[in-house]
């Protein structure tokens, strides 16, 4: 502990020179810098380390101190030897208590040691007059009127403590003790009457059911059974409870009387079958029959009991059944059983999170294998009530499957048309369609309408999901449905409607250009062919091309043919449209090969078409091959393929084929290597790769001669060494 001092040595070891004021402060008054110093003990220490011979023990220490103590003063023992040593006594005594009460007036304990000292005098008169005074303090103490009832109990004034009693019971009538006490005292007097009557003033104040549990208990002591019966009436109708009934009923049954019994249980059963402690009163109604050898009543008991106790709350009442049934039940009894304790796991699941849907199909699952067309439906219908939180798909995609499977129940197995109506249009009322849509559930409810033959609601449906939320699914069957029955002026509105909402969806286009060609309305068909590719966008621009360019040669149109290839090369120039292009050409207005006679072929007009085909064909793969060199001199692996299609299609002429022709055009392939980049810029590593040198790139760049004279140089020696 720091310690100031007004004198004494020089400056402080160890104080804090920060912290201590300088001398010119006039903060400091009469003080000095000495006076303010702050000095802190020196560190003790201890040279020898090492265990003393003798160890003190924390006992020793108190055993020492106990031993050195004191001895304790005691006031003399005070012989009285006459009655005036006695008076003086006693009033000397009184004026301590009387001090002691007008200091702490509100202590009771200090009344009952004031009132106890006077009636160890003998003198009833002033103690009764100490606890009347100590009532006029604290008359809401109910301890205080115990001791002052026992007072005059322990002093035989039986009439005084019954006033007591009378005025404690009167004044505090919710204290249980004191009519406990009341009453213990009448019985030990045997004044069984008073205490009936006692019995009767408390339960006219309601207690609680220990209150009526003794005064039961009293009239059976005395063999008044059939008293002890009407209080059970009353108490059974002042507390209607599960345990009260219980108790009723074991009392009847302890006297045999059985159906008295039966009769308190169904009484219990219909008053109190939704409450919350419902379950034991029903396990203990079961086990009564049981023992009764009533199994079917138990049975049914049970079974009554399932269904009207909620399943949060029937966990012992399932383990009972199950137990139950295993005893008395065959095996059908002993499924049923095992089908609701797994109906009680599910409970439990779907009370827990009442979203999680996976919880709600296995219970679903689980009722349609017991069959119970009620019970299925109570599941469907609290199941579906279970709305997703949020307006996203995402939350809906496994809840909108419980609305599916309801309406496929209804249909299927309970074969009930209307419900399955109502099913489909709170399901498709309940989507929020201006966020989010559900094409399954439009096009199964009209899938419905027609297996019932409405084709005119079937229609309604589908035009509903039209007009408000429009998906490809929907067209796409409402087309097949309408193409199903002929109505083809119907598949050409949805077509319009469907290209309406989607113009970049190239399926469309192509479906109902087939349509119209199909219907062999090749102009209507053009027409939409040409209103496709007209689009600014689409999905799938080089299925829609192909499927017009053979619509076109079907209809042998090769100049609109060649026009579209034109066309199409203007907007691309890829390698694909050059080789189809030149396969037209090769191709255009030929038949079948098999179907051509060897006469027709050695026909001088049939080689000169065969001739201009292939020239036409070869003039393609020029156009691409100088296309491919001029203006996109990088595309060098597209040049390539390019020339080996050539390749291959000038060997499939024949001998009006010129492999010659290609074959000097043919590029030669380099492995070459190139530096990979690093995210700092470094290069540390290198990749090969194919390049192609093709021979008018020879004959421009000095170096790759070179190069090309070398590369010889090294083949002609790889033949040497061969040799």
């Amino acid at each position: 502990m720091a310690l100031t001092t007004r004198g004494g040595g020089g400056g402080g070891g160890g104080g804090d020179p920060a912290k201590v004021p300088s001398a010119s402060d006039p903060s400091l008054g009469f003080l000095t810098k000495r006076d303010t110093e702050v000095k802190l003990p020196r560190a003790t220490r201890v040279k020898n380390k090492t265990p003393a011979p003798i160890q003190i023990t924390a006992e020793q220490i108190l055993r020492e101190a106990r031993e050195r103590q004191e001895p304790e003063i005691r006031p003399p023992k005070q012989k009285i030897t006459d009655t005036h040593e006695l008076s003086e006594y006693r009033l000397r005594k009184r004026k301590e208590f009387e001090d002691v009460i007008r200091r702490v007036r509100w202590s009771v304990s200090a009344w009952v040691k004031y009132a106890r000292w006077e009636e160890q005098q003998r003198d009833f008169a002033r103690a009764r007059s100490v606890y009347e005074r100590a009532l006029d303090v604290a008359h809401r103490d109910h301890t205080l009127w115990l001791k002052y009832a026992e007072f005059e109990m322990r002093n035989r004034f039986v009439n005084h403590a019954r006033n007591v009693w009378d005025r404690a019971v009167s004044l505090l009538p919710r204290v249980d003790q004191l009519w406990y006490k009341y009453i213990h005292m009448e019985e030990l007097l045997g004044a069984v009457a008073n205490a009936r009557q006692v019995f009767e003033r408390w339960m006219a104040w309601r207690p609680d059911t220990a209150g009526w549990n003794s005064y039961i208990k009293f009239e059976l002591r005395y063999g008044e059974v059939e008293r002890a019966r009407a209080i059970y009436e009353r108490f059974v109708a002042e507390h209607p409870r599960p345990d009260t009934f219980i108790r009723y009923a074991k009392f009847e049954m302890k006297r045999g009387e059985v159906e008295r019994a039966r009769r308190v249980y169904e009484r219990a059963a219909d008053l109190l079958a939704d409450d919350e402690d419902a379950e034991v009163l029903f396990v203990a109604f079961a086990e009564f029959e049981e023992r009764c050898r009533e199994v079917e009543r138990a049975r049914a008991i049970y079974k009554y009991a399932l269904d009207r106790v909620p399943k949060g709350r029937a966990e012992e009442l399932y383990r009972k059944f199950l137990a139950f049934e295993k005893q008395f039940g065959d095996r059908e009894g002993i499924e049923d059983a095992i089908v609701g304790k797994r109906r009680f796991q599910y409970e439990d699941e779907v009370r827990k999170n009442p979203l999680n849907y996976d919880s709600w199909f296995d219970y679903i699952r689980l009722e349609e294998s017991v069959g119970n067309k009620d019970r299925i439906r109570e599941v469907y219908e609290r199941a579906i009530a279970n709305v997703p939180p949020a307006e996203e798909k995402r939350y809906w995609q496994r809840y909108i499957y419980l609305w599916v499977n309801y309406a496929l129940y209804e249909e299927l197995d309970a074969q009930d048309v209307e419900r399955t109506r109502e099913v489909y249009k709170e399901c498709l009322r309940l989507i929020p369609h201006k966020k989010f849509t559900f094409a399954k559930i439009w096009l199964m409810a009209a899938q419905f309408e027609i297996r019932q033959r409405n084709l005119k609601a079937a229609r309604q449906i589908l035009g509903n999901a039209i007009g408000m939320a429009p998906k490809g699914k929907i067209f796409k069957k409402y087309i097949e449905i309408e193409l199903y029955l002929g109505n083809f002026d119907r598949c050409r509105t949805l077509y319009e409607k469907y290209i309406e909402w989607s113009p970049a969806n190239c399926y469309a286009w192509r479906k109902y250009a087939e349509l119209e060609k199909n219907l062999s309305e090749t102009d209507r068909a053009r027409s939409i062919y040409e209103l496709a590719i007209a689009q600014p966008a689409l999905d799938t621009p080089e299925v829609l091309w192909k499927e017009y360019l053979q619509f076109e040669i079907d209809e042998s149109e090769f100049g609109r043919a060649r026009d579209l290839y034109e066309r199409l090369l203007d907007r691309t120039k890829h390698l694909k449209v050059w080789i189809s292009y030149a396969e037209f050409e090769a191709s255009a207005g030929l038949g079948s090969e098999d179907s051509e006679s060897e006469e027709k072929k050695n026909e001088v007009g049939y080689q000169e078409q065969q001739m201009e085909r292939v020239s036409k064909c070869r003039a393609i793969f020029e156009r691409a091959f100088d296309y491919f060199r001029t203006s996109a001199p990088e595309l060098k692996e597209e040049r390539a393929m390019l020339l080996e299609e050539w390749l291959n299609k000038e060997v499939s002429f024949g001998d009006l084929g010129d492999i010659s022709l290609v074959q000097k055009k043919a590029p030669r392939k380099v492995k070459r290597k190139r530096p990979i980049p690093t995210e700092d810029g470094s290069t540390i590593a290198y990749e090969e790769y194919i390049d192609y040198i093709f021979p008018d790139e020879v004959a421009q760049a000095p170096n790759l001669k070179i190069l090309e004279a070398a590369y010889k140089w090294k083949k002609q020696k790889t033949g040497d060494d061969d040799e």
